[in-house]
């Protein structure tokens, strides 16, 4: 097993991949090469193993030629063309280093060097230089030309002192240096091609040629970057440079792993001095994103190392006391006896867990493991609760299978998109960028959403259809949509007749057909005018392959499987399922609730989704387990916090989640977990759920454990210790060490024998080993026998279930209703610097950009309560209360306002509500009644909070 791996192949070809199937062969320096047609001289060169020097080119972005570097000769043809731009032809024969380009590469670097600072000692890019490199590669040792003005020492520009051009330190996390630029233009086209902003220029003209990041006012920070870091990737110099880079040094050796933020589950090369991490540089054979990286999974990963992070295990009698550190062994008895006792007292259905998605495969897999085999129930529930759970559901019930039919490739082949309830480019950026690539391509884009997004319009992109419908209304537009297919002819007859179940069909288009369903008769329901919901629905059935693909402003709904059932309807009426560039695709929030989804974590099912009150199912588990197994599910989130209040709960392992301040009704959450005996915490920090906890495991970072996230596309990747556990125990050896203080006899010595045991326990993981990871990159399940190298694509000959399964949607108001005392409704979601409850990114430089959670609010709702931008004001619910600042804007519309998580002393989640989903109960966070009033500063329920979090976080000083 290799845990400390060299990248497969991590060479810069210098000009993309052609994706033609017809090969052309043609010689390089008396090599003969066949490639694909379209491929560049450059690329087929280094295919062939002979580098040719480069400065413009590097193979994310396509080519440019204008550095004349990469000059060559061929056989037949004048002049000295530029490689990278220059594609292959059948029978060409190639020279790359006559006498003539030799002299021609050397004159060009002459040119480059007199213009460029000769500091390379004390350059952070020193050993890491591109300009450095291909100085050495052609041969040059001396400068002939002394340049009168560089960009480099100062200038008089006819003033009285001489002027240096300005460094821009401005972003928290690379620097900007425009005395080394060479002006290759790689940072401006990886800005528009690789992540589509556009917020790079080069300004000014020919000697006076700079990079820019908007007006001459601007800096880095103020301009429109999103800190992406793909222009730091791919500067050539150290004109952009990590900061990490100039202070640590350049990195000595890189293990590649999986980013442990959203679902879409980026690779990264973790690039090391020692233990000591000096970047994350996207992995360019990284199958979910190819290269590419946001700001969090790029730059924010400082918080493994912050100074609130929990090194050693705590305990305390009551949540009154001030915490004691003790050792593991002393924190693991405490935990048992207490857990055990409850157990003898108030019996076995009295104590459960929650998993963690932010937490490995093998580490999920493990908790479930210990409420069923060791604490003896089924009392086991993940964050997927209170967000995709009627994924789960609906997907499940119409195709047979709860996950995503696509690959994020298949975004390339798409002729329209809809995105429903999400903003890719705040929560799945890298996604985002590729889907923005697409449109810009041609693709067409309808979004439904309350909000107008960065989704709806950004730069060279704007949606062909915005649906800005009433919050609560989606399953009225969804079945809107259908009737419009339905009643105009528009579905895809063949199709719902060879793969779905056509009596079923004839029941839900005599359903879907009825006047009430129309988007005429809708229109005052929804807030959607009939016309433009009408074209929508034109595009989606006839413009090419349709991709729907949605988020939690789906299946946070009282009606959200409902949802989910209708976007699966869609799919299959027009034929959207199936093959490249269609399918049904849910963004999964957190890097690993797929994972935890998979591995058991809900309260009926077992690993890979079968009920517990299967014999079968449950006897498989039980011979491996050698325990027996309750056969009635468990409790859910809400249940547990439900009976604890009522007395009949009493103890619980909650990892790596934070339901205090993620689940909804805060005060209903901490009247749970007052209320019970025995609370056990594991994660990095005091999170707010600590405040009542008993027991506080310190958890390991996805920075030094080995295990597995599985991503929205069912990719499972491997996560590899980067750097050993700073408290001592990756999470999964401290979940067995409780396993063992209760009793049990696990002996795991590595989580690759607990992939083992899920491999042998679960047919859609059957074939998913270690080994085979290593030898594959990632694997996406169902793998076994019938996929022996993963499913990218599913239900390609016909759905899981057998026949696609088509359900009646009716539209049921949620009971959450406005009024004269709350008038306006509130929906939330995420930006795109924060994270979920914030515990990562607060603790990083990512607060330069969000310091604190704001309520957006459209002008006339403002003036009409006499709040100004920037005002505190009163957030008020039937729930609860709580303050922030407003933001004046029409993102959303009237009678709409909007806010973030992120932030604890915001506790957003005071003000919503415990009405939830019909099927999961998935919490209806998008639809709260409320009321906005100004305020002079916080609630007094916030000063009250802080105050017994104060208390709750009192640790004791260590002993002498």
């Amino acid at each position: 097993m290799k845990d400390f791996i060299i990248p497969w192949d991590d060479r810069d070809y210098g000009t993309p991949a052609s994706k033609s199937e017809k090969q052309v062969t043609l010689t390089i320096d008396g090599f003969e090469v066949t490639v694909p047609e379209g491929t560049s001289i450059m690329r087929a060169a280094s295919m062939a193993g002979i580098q040719i020097p480069k400065l413009c080119a590097t193979d994310s972005i396509d080519a440019f030629g204008s550095c004349r570097l990469c000059l060559v000769q061929i056989d037949g043809r004048n002049g000295t063309p530029a490689s990278c731009t220059t594609p292959v032809a059948e029978g060409l024969n190639v020279h790359t280093q006559t006498e003539t380009v030799k002299r021609l590469r050397k004159g060009v670097m002459e040119l480059y060097i007199s213009d460029h600072p000769l500091d390379c000692l004390t350059c952070a890019a020193n050993g890491d230089c591109e300009l450095q490199d291909m100085a050495g590669a052609v041969g040059l040792r001396d400068v002939r030309y002394e340049a009168v003005d560089t960009h480099f020492r100062p200038r008089n520009n006819g003033h009285a002192n001489p002027q240096y051009m300005a460094k821009d330190t401005s972003n928290p996390y690379f620097d900007y240096d425009p005395s080394k630029c060479i002006v290759c233009s790689r940072c401006v086209r990886a800005c528009e091609e690789v992540q589509g902003t556009f917020a790079l220029t080069i300004q000014g003209r020919g000697f006076d040629s700079r990079v820019s990041a908007g007006t001459a006012a601007d800096s880095f920070l103020s301009s429109d970057c999103v800190s992406c870091g793909a222009c730091v990737q791919a500067c050539p110099t150290a004109t952009l440079v990590e900061k990490s880079v100039v202070e640590i040094g350049t990195p000595e050796r890189s293990v590649i792993t999986t980013c442990a933020y959203c679902g879409v589950g980026c690779s990264f090369k973790a690039e090391m001095r020692g233990d000591e991490l000096v970047r994350m540089v996207p992995h360019k054979d990284g199958k979910a994103n190819r290269g590419h990286s946001c700001v969090k999974g790029r730059f924010a990963y400082g918080y493994a190392t912050h100074k609130e992070r929990i090194l050693n295990p705590m305990i305390r009698d009551k949540v009154t006391d001030p915490w004691k550190e003790v050792s593991w062994e002393e924190a693991m008895t405490f935990a048992a006896n207490r857990m055990k006792g409850l157990i003898d007292k108030h019996g076995r259905q009295s104590v459960g867990v929650i998993t963690s998605s932010r937490c490995t495969n093998e580490e999920t897999y493990l908790v479930q493991k210990l409420t069923r085999a060791v604490f003896q129930n089924n009392n086991t529930d993940t964050c997927a609760r209170v967000c995709h759970s009627p994924t789960g559901y609906g997907l499940g019930q119409t195709y047979g299978t709860s996950a995503g039919t696509q690959d994020f490739d298949s975004v390339e082949e798409s002729d329209v998109i809809m995105v429903i309830g999400a903003n890719p480019s705040a929560a799945h950026p890298v996604f985002a960028s590729r889907m923005k690539k697409r449109l810009r391509k041609g693709a067409k884009l309808i979004v439904i959403d309350p909000r107008r997004t960065e989704t709806v319009e950004a730069p060279h992109i704007k949606a062909a259809h915005h649906l800005a419908l009433r919050p609560g209304t989606n399953v009225a537009v969804v079945t809107a949509l259908a009737h419009v297919i339905v009643t105009e002819g528009l579905m895809d007859e063949a199709f719902i007749r060879e793969r779905c179940d056509w009596d079923e069909f004839q029941d839900y288009a005599d359903f879907v057909s009825e006047e009430r369903h129309s988007p005429e008769a809708t229109e005052m329901l929804t807030g959607v005018p009939a016309q433009t919901l009408r074209e929508a629905a034109r595009l989606y059935a006839k413009g090419g392959n349709g991709a729907i693909y949605y988020g939690l402003g789906v299946t946070e709904h009282s009606q959200g499987s409902t949802t989910v059932i209708g976007i699966a309807n869609l799919a299959m009426l027009t034929g959207n399922i199936g093959r490249p560039g269609v399918g049904v695709n849910p963004l999964r929030g957190q890097n690993n609730v797929q994972g935890s989804c998979d591995m058991g974590s809900f309260p009926h099912e077992l690993p890979g989704y079968r009920h517990v009150k299967l014999d079968e199912v449950r006897n498989l588990f039980e011979e491996t387990w050698g325990v027996q197994i309750d056969n009635e599910p468990g409790l859910r989130i809400p249940n547990m916090l439900d009976a604890a209040v009522e007395g009949t709960f009493k103890g619980l392992y909650c990892q790596g989640e934070d339901i205090l301040q993620s689940d909804p009704d805060t005060k209903h959450v901490a009247a749970g977990l007052a209320a019970m005996e025995c609370v056990i915490v594991h994660d990095l920090f005091l999170n707010e759920t600590a405040n009542y906890a008993h027991v506080f495991f310190p958890g390991s970072s996805f920075l030094e454990k080995d295990g597995t996230f599985t991503n929205a596309e069912r990719r499972i990747n491997r996560v590899r210790k980067v750097m050993a556990p700073k408290n001592g125990y990756a999470d999964w050896e401290v979940t067995q060490m409780f396993a063992q203080a209760m009793g049990a006899n696990w002996n795991y010595a590595h989580p690759s024998q607990i992939m083992d045991e899920i491999a042998m326990l679960t047919p859609s993981f059957a074939g998913v080993s270690y080994d085979a990871l290593e030898e594959k990159n990632s694997i996406q399940w169902p793998c076994n026998d019938k996929a022996p190298d993963g499913t990218p694509m599913m239900h390609i000959d016909g759905f899981v279930r057998g026949k696609g399964k088509f359900i009646r949607t009716e539209y049921v108001a949620t009971d959450e209703k406005t009024g004269p005392r709350f008038p306006l409704l509130l929906t939330t979601g995420r930006i795109l610097s924060q994270y979920n409850v914030g515990a990562q990114t607060r603790r990083t430089h990512n607060v330069v950009w969000h310091d604190q959670d704001v309520l957006e609010i459209h002008p006339h709702d403002a003036e009409n309560r006499g709040i100004r931008d920037g005002d505190y004001v009163r957030l008020a619910s039937r729930s609860g209360e709580t303050t922030l600042r407003a933001t004046i804007t029409d993102k959303v519309s009237p009678g709409v306002v909007y806010t973030t998580f992120h932030h604890p002393d915001t506790q957003a989640n005071v003000v919503t509500t415990d009405f939830s989903d019909w099927a999961t109960n998935c919490p209806e966070y998008k639809v709260t009644a409320v009321q906005v009033s100004p305020s002079n500063g916080p609630s007094q329920w916030q000063e009250d909070y802080a105050a017994q979090a104060e208390m709750a976080r009192r640790i004791l000083p260590a002993a002498e």
